[in-house]
């Protein structure tokens, strides 16, 4: 799925406040790939102190029979999700990198001709200290604070729960929304998307899987999403 062999995130450690430093919400910046066919990185933000490099390999990298579209960087600002309020932006706490990816998806069975199934927007925060288990502490409870809100034509539901067999630990979270055609405009029914987040030792990954263009994603899906980012992010911290 990750089209580029070293994604270079190369930041500066001990970034800290509230400011939105390390997710979008400060400088950012943009590195040279070590090597590889597309010169294509993610953006970045830069904190103070010495260099954190994010690979590509920590990264989901989806099955083959799930691949629609290479993964493309993305600033992380974009990437992660917002619901009642900006529950996963770090606030630059502790964070020493951050990256994000995004790539489209299909159904095993579906032709090449077909469009993507489904869109994941993948974010890779990197922290010291206790920062990877605090941010998943406050993703936590924020998120349980957030059963609901309002948007055009109705409201958004949210659930959360623990997921298992995923990092150290992990959060899956439901969003249940009115659906939308192609064009933005209300349609008929609800869609819904997941938000996986897993942390593995001192670096957590938020992965958004939303349906193409306003429809459904597939819950069926969840799984093997969940376990190809704990993949990515294992083979890095370990």
């Amino acid at each position: 799925m990750l089209g580029v062999p070293l994604l270079v995130a190369t930041l500066l450690a001990g970034a800290c406040g509230d400011g939105g430093g390390n997710d979008g919400g400060g400088a950012s910046t943009t590195s040279t790939p070590a090597a590889g066919p597309t010169s294509a990185t993610p953006s970045a933000s830069q904190p103070r102190g010495g260099s954190v490099t994010i690979p590509t390999s920590a990264f989901a990298d989806l099955p083959p029979e799930l691949r629609k579209t290479p993964a493309q960087p993305t600033e992380v600002a974009d990437a992660l999700p917002e619901l009642c309020d900006k529950e996963f932006r770090s606030g630059g706490r502790s964070v020493t990198a951050s990256a994000a990816m995004m790539s489209t998806y299909k159904q095993p069975k579906d032709p090449p001709e077909n469009v993507p199934y489904g869109t994941l927007h993948q974010t890779v925060f990197a922290f010291e200290g206790t920062g990877a288990a605090d941010y998943l502490r406050r993703v936590r409870g924020a998120v349980a604070d957030c059963l609901s809100f309002p948007a055009a034509g109705g409201s958004v539901t949210v659930t959360s729960r623990p997921m298992a067999g995923a990092g150290d630990e992990a959060l899956l979270v439901t969003v249940s929304r009115p659906a939308t055609g192609p064009d933005g405009s209300l349609a008929k029914g609800r869609a819904t998307s997941q938000i996986v987040v897993i942390r593995v030792a001192d670096a957590v990954t938020v992965v958004h899987d939303q349906g193409w263009e306003g429809t459904s994603a597939d819950p069926g899906l969840a799984d093997d999403i969940a376990r190809s980012a704990f993949r990515g992010l294992d083979s890095w911290q370990r």
